[in-house]
């Protein structure tokens, strides 16, 4: 087993059982090998469940919490040291916490593309022995694509400042890994800028190689999903136009939940119609339930976000308060009559909310401020359970780009997105005044709004530069 954690992805998890999801840990002296297991099309379509169930791995966890914890509308019941998340609460990462959530998001987030990175490889040659199969393969080779740009996207965002941090994105990003390295490979960090250009690049080869294929269920990679991956990265890069183009194409395509359907998505294990791409748990543990449970939940919606909800109608509010009306996030709470062994947590990663949301951001700064207050309205309207033609709103720029940010916050709370909001555009972190962090308030911009590089590969890997201020 090698020290580096890049290279330690070279003994990658491969599912061994499409049914099952099983895994197998390939290990390059044993009796099966990568090639082999890639040789016929049984072997790529057995592997495709397995890379969904390494993003499952980090997504359920550290990854999505991460942002939470760092950002300013939560508090942790509990800040003794041993505390879930504290170090990131506190902004106390270190290099050296590898059994924690520095090398836990770095080495599982690659393990995860390592594992798309193998279907990448093998699947051209698949499509030569077995044309018969190439639309199969073709649609197994736009899902590894997309998933290896969601897991290069992931990791930027929390090793690396963000796009918009230098003028031309010249700042380090992270290492770009298109397949799996070998033992004596040292690979250096990229520039954002050119980390972005390949996740792009990903996926619009994503959406050439979905051409032709059938849609699958719900909890698979499809073109919308590509889409909506899209429009978030041109809006991390302040690329209007196409963020604007990108989030349209769900939109027309992708309803919004509403009413109780809204609820059900989140507590009746349902994937919900505004569903563009979630990770299925099913026979999965994941840590979520554990940090929001809403009996002695670790992490509790802060003062921040609740103030946020002036209408008290508001049905996201009950996903946020307990009977007692004392603040709990239920986004990860089941409800559904199933038995404590059918119950599973299913982690957004795009839904049709965000897109409103994205768009309306991208129309205010074209200055269409019209077009960014409908969007911002059927986000409101939804939540209040009323007509669009109801909300009236103050569509002054500076009073609209209040409105947009607040029902963002609102509406994708502990959903992994609210300290990426606030690093991408450029604001000071300022939490609640109760806040029990030992942090309060810091400006931007700050080397501590990234993550460390582990400190194991900085001592395997010469390449490697780490962050400012972790050294």
């Amino acid at each position: 087993m090698k020290n580096k954690i890049i290279k330690y992805i070279s003994i990658a998890f491969i599912a061994a059982s499409i049914n099952a999801c099983d895994f197998l840990e390939v290990d390059p002296i044993g009796k099966t090998s990568i090639p082999v297991l890639f040789s016929n099309v049984e072997g790529i379509r057995a592997a495709l469940p397995g890379t969904y169930s390494m993003y499952y791995k980090y997504y359920s966890s550290d990854f999505l919490k991460y942002p939470e914890a760092a950002g300013n509308m939560l508090h942790l019941s509990s800040v003794s040291e041993s505390s879930d998340m504290i170090k990131q609460y506190n902004f106390t990462s270190a290099p050296g916490d590898e059994l924690e959530t520095v090398g836990y998001i770095w080495r599982y987030i690659y393990e995860a593309t390592a594992n798309a990175n193998n279907i990448i490889e093998y699947q051209p040659a698949l499509v030569k022995n077995f044309p018969a199969q190439e639309t199969e393969l073709n649609r197994i080779m736009a899902e590894a694509l997309f998933l290896r740009a969601l897991g290069h996207f992931d990791l930027c965002r929390v090793y690396a400042q963000p796009y918009n941090y230098t003028d031309d994105a010249s700042h380090a990003g992270i290492p770009i890994v298109l397949k799996t390295p070998g033992a004596d490979t040292n690979l250096p960090r990229k520039t954002v800028k050119e980390v972005y250009e390949q996740i792009i690049t990903d996926l619009e080869s994503s959406l050439q190689y979905f051409e032709g294929t059938s849609p699958r269920e719900d909890y698979y990679a499809s073109p919308d999903a590509v889409y909506g991956l899209l429009s978030r990265v041109y809006l991390y890069m302040e690329n209007w136009d196409k963020a604007i183009e990108y989030a349209s194409k769900v939109i027309d395509k992708v309803p919004l939940s509403l009413g109780s359907d809204y609820l059900k998505m989140y507590n009746e294990l349902e994937p919900g119609v505004e569903n563009i791409f979630r990770l299925n748990g099913t026979l999965r543990s994941s840590s979520l339930a554990t940090f929001y449970a809403p009996i002695s939940p670790l992490a509790i919606p802060a003062d921040t976000l609740i103030n946020l909800f002036q209408n008290q109608d508001d049905i996201r509010l009950q996903l946020l308060t307990k009977e007692d009306d004392s603040p709990v996030c239920k986004k990860y709470y089941i409800t559904a009559d199933v038995s404590e062994e059918n119950k599973h947590y299913d982690p957004f990663v795009l839904r049709g909310s965000e897109m409103y949301l994205n768009r309306a951001e991208a129309y205010l700064h074209k200055n269409k401020l019209d077009e960014a207050a409908a969007d911002v309205k059927a986000i409101i309207a939804r939540g209040l359970q009323v007509d669009i033609t109801e909300i009236t709103l103050d569509e002054t720029y500076d009073q609209l780009a209040k409105t947009i940010e607040t029902e963002r916050a609102k509406e994708l709370c502990f959903e992994g997105h609210q300290f990426f909001d606030i690093t991408r555009r450029k604001q000071d972190l300022i939490r609640s005044a109760n806040t029990n962090s030992s942090v309060k308030q810091i400006q931007y911009p700050s080397d501590f709004f990234v993550l460390p590089i582990p400190q194991k590969e900085m001592d395997t890997n010469p390449s490697m530069e780490q962050n400012p201020s972790y050294n």
